[in-house]
């Protein structure tokens, strides 16, 4: 049994990583995309509407937020219309921790740059130096939830679990989950009949 479950157990991790390696190369692309919008939105917002901390951090989100949201179905190639329970919803929940995180990262970089004197560009490229810390430090997180919750292939996380299980209870099963029976072997050419022999050659 213990044999069991370590073969399966290895089977669904070596196919998580595997398949994990190419969704975060994606997933790094559209975090760029995203935090240069966000960036660019929160320089907007500070140097040129001169936004309060609250405000600027809000828009900057929502403004990568929409970016990731559109790119990251396709990282993780969702394609249609998409569920709104397993995909949307948790989604936006998740945008509203980090935009949480973004927002008191902004406001921290606000007072740093007062407190520090800093003015026009100067204080801009400040804030948004701390923006991106923030945004640093949750890209990790966003990416474990978007893989293993949010657009998780539970399909295909199935069929590789019944395929290991299989291979674990008969290993004469490929790892493909295909079985063909051995064919049957010839059955052995029966012995002469000695007594038979001799009386014929009498």
């Amino acid at each position: 049994m213990a044999l069991t479950q370590n073969r399966l157990t290895a089977g669904v991790r070596g196919w998580l990583r595997r398949n994990a390696n190419a969704r975060f190369a994606r997933f790094m692309g559209v975090s760029a995309v995203a935090l240069a919008t966000s960036l660019t939105v929160l320089g907007v917002c500070d140097g040129v509407l001169h936004l309060t901390s609250v405000p600027a951090a809000l828009f900057s989100q929502i403004g990568g937020a929409l970016v990731s949201y559109v790119l990251s179905r396709w990282a993780w190639e969702r394609k249609g219309k998409p569920d709104v329970l397993r995909e949307t919803i948790p989604f936006w929940v998740v945008f509203g921790v980090a935009t949480v995180i973004s927002a008191l990262a902004t406001k921290l970089g606000y007072f740093m740059a007062r407190s520090m004197h800093l003015h026009a560009v100067k204080q801009v490229l400040f804030v948004e130096v701390i923006y991106l810390l923030a945004n640093i430090a949750t890209f990790l997180m966003r990416f474990v939830i978007f893989h293993y919750v949010l657009f998780a292939d539970r399909t295909a996380v199935a069929d590789r679990t019944a395929g290991a299980r299989d291979t674990a209870i008969r290993p004469d099963i490929p790892a493909t989950g295909t079985y063909s029976p051995r064919p049957a072997e010839a059955p052995e050419a029966a012995a002469p009949n000695v007594a038979a022999m001799a009386s014929a050659t009498k």
